[in-house]
């Protein structure tokens, strides 16, 4: 008995897998997904593990197959063309059954929209402590403890998960995506759905429009309300398509319509971490702090020698956006060319 019984245990061991959530968009995998796989592949490295992603709905099959270049060895895929659109209930079921059919002990989501719908869910039906918005890869030197931010991203906190199973989201653009080499095997995972797991149905999708999904954009160029204007934004507007950048705006521009919605980044808008913020006419609010200092760099363009983003910036220019905005454009296009 003793000797099977150590079978058993090496068994489960061996099989024990780093689930990882992979989001797609119509079939194609999000850079941030990518992003979260190879983080687990990193902690499943570090524990002697493999990593199993989880896509649902209609993922690509060579797409799937391509995860296997950041990390994962296996794709569980709930073909269920219900998973097509957000829906808490339902995802989660899936993840739990895909952690409780690999035996994981680590399970990584996003700290998106849908990974903070689902993390939490997940983390309650197996039990498991949680850490939000990682942003740096776990201590395992001393139990396992991961680094998050706290107090709006104005400070940091050492978190221990001493539970059994942990469940960690990851914030998104934390680490540069590097893609190795490898293919992933694809296996279909059959998911005991009931109506209950659907009772909340999307009847419209809105989608964002732009070549550069703000929340996946390594470049940020963004206008505040000392633009005086919608009629303005083409200052904004110029210098991001020169510098291949996403557009956001404050929390004000998009009160008064001069922009939708989805551009807002704050603490009540958008959270995202670019290598590069340009806040041009932004005072520089903590609510607005909030959703963007995690960026790499930030570049604040103001007017005011007081406004509070410049405490927050890694550089400043002083000066009025009409003039300051269309010289940077002048400089980076020049700079293209010359290169």
């Amino acid at each position: 008995m003793p000797f099977l019984s150590f079978l058993f245990n090496t068994f489960n061991y061996i099989k024990m897998s780093v689930i990882v959530l992979a989001e797609h968009a119509q079939g194609a995998f999000k850079k941030k997904s990518l992003e979260a796989v190879q983080y687990a592949a990193h902690i499943a490295k570090a524990m002697g593990t493999t990593v199993t992603a989880v896509a649902l709905g209609n993922a690509n099959s060579s797409e799937m197959q391509a995860l296997g270049a950041y990390g994962a060895q296996k794709v569980l895929h709930v073909s269920d063309a219900r998973l097509d659109e957000l829906n808490s209930r339902a995802y989660t079921k899936a993840v739990v059954t895909a952690a409780q059919q690999e035996g994981a002990k680590v399970i990584v989501c996003l700290h998106d929209t849908t990974g903070k719908a689902v993390a939490p869910r997940v983390a309650a039906r197996l039990n498991a402590g949680m850490a939000g918005g990682a942003v740096a890869y776990p201590d395992m030197s001393n139990g396992f403890v991961v680094k998050k931010n706290v107090f709006s991203g104005k400070a940091f906190a050492n978190v221990k998960i001493a539970s059994d199973v942990k469940v960690i989201t990851l914030m998104p653009n934390t680490f540069a995506v590097v893609k190795g080499e490898g293919s992933a095997a694809v296996e279909s995972l059959s998911v005991a759905f009931t109506d209950a797991d659907f009772a909340v149905k999307v009847k419209e999708v809105s989608k964002a429009t732009g070549d550069v999904p703000l929340s996946e954009a390594e470049l940020v160029v963004s206008g505040g309300r000392g633009l005086k204007g919608p009629e303005n934004w083409g200052l904004i507007e110029n210098l991001a398509a020169e510098l291949g950048a996403a557009t956001a705006c404050s929390r004000p521009v998009a009160d008064s319509h001069w922009r939708p919605h989805h551009e807002h980044v704050g603490q009540t808008g958008g959270t995202i971490r670019p290598n590069l913020y340009i806040a041009a006419g932004i005072s520089g609010a903590i609510q607005h702090l909030a959703g963007v200092n995690g960026s790499k760099t930030i570049v604040v363009i103001n007017k005011d020698p007081e406004a509070p983003f410049f405490k927050a910036a890694d550089y400043g220019v002083l000066g009025d956006v009409f003039e300051v905005l269309p010289r940077l454009t002048e400089a980076v296009k020049k700079f293209k060319a010359s290169h």
